[in-house]
């Protein structure tokens, strides 16, 4: 069988035409499509979705600009949603401390109380990090204690990168990698190692070249493939290889 990729990150419910963007994806190799829920009251339109698109799975967790919606009777809600199978992780959850610094404490805690969750129950965590590296770091070593850490578009440097592979974290590179000036980003696309490398769109937001400045969509996760096989001075076909055999691990899907 010919190699397929799987989207590990694609806010697809935020999409135009949400059919449509599936059957794209398909016809461009791509076999698995992972949504992250961002927004307290998406949880069930994320599950909905999961439920309706065979090829669709999904994370439940609320992002970190999102947190002040944050209540306990969200974490029953998840743990009732996570019974089902199509149910593979918690996420997107971090911190953020690109837009909005006046509420950081409350980020933390409400951070703390998800990877808890996903510890309680044994799910992959998908970690949302802006410009707040080395909190995110340090909540991670010291809170999570049995779950697979997904370190979702990766943003950091090299030797950041390097310290999230030794604590045995995965690295999650989307379309960035294709702009021109993404010099830190190509070198870590570059330099990880591929045993710890999925691919991602974060669609609709972060449009790969050829298509910056466009919808972006679970299809266009081919054109990060190509431009890291580019970097990496290899096959497209290993990349898609790999990155898929990792996803499937990571998430048991």
């Amino acid at each position: 069988m010919d190699n397929y990729l799987i989207d590990t990150h694609a806010h697809i419910d935020m999409l135009e035409n949400i059919d449509q963007a599936i059957q794209t994806a398909t016809e461009y190799g791509v076999k698995k499509i992972i949504l992250p829920c961002a927004y307290p009251n998406d949880i069930e339109k994320v599950f909905e979705l999961t439920q309706k698109y065979e090829n669709v799975f999904g994370l439940l967790g609320v992002h970190p600009s999102e947190v002040r919606d944050w209540n306990d009777e969200l974490s029953e809600k998840i743990k009732e949603y996570a019974k089902n199978p199509k149910i593979v992780g918690i996420g997107e959850i971090g911190l953020d401390y690109y837009w909005d610094k006046s509420f950081i404490d409350l980020q933390k805690e409400v951070f703390i109380k998800q990877i808890k969750l996903a510890n309680e129950l044994k799910l992959p965590i998908c970690v949302h990090d802006r410009e707040a590296h080395k909190d995110t770091f340090y909540i991670l070593k010291e809170h999570n204690k049995n779950s697979t850490v997904v370190m979702h578009c990766f943003s950091g440097s090299l030797e950041f990168a390097k310290e999230c592979i030794k604590e045995g974290w995965y690295l999650a590179i989307g379309g960035v990698v294709t702009f021109k000036n993404a010099v830190k980003m190509k070198e870590v696309a570059k330099e990880i190692p591929i045993e710890k490398l999925l691919l991602e769109t974060d669609c609709p937001y972060l449009t790969p070249e050829p298509y910056r400045g466009k919808e972006n969509q679970p299809a266009y996760v081919k054109y990060v493939a190509q431009k890291i096989a580019e970097l990496r001075d290899t096959s497209f076909d290993e990349i898609a290889q790999i990155t898929s055999q990792n996803a499937e691990k990571v998430y048991k899907i």
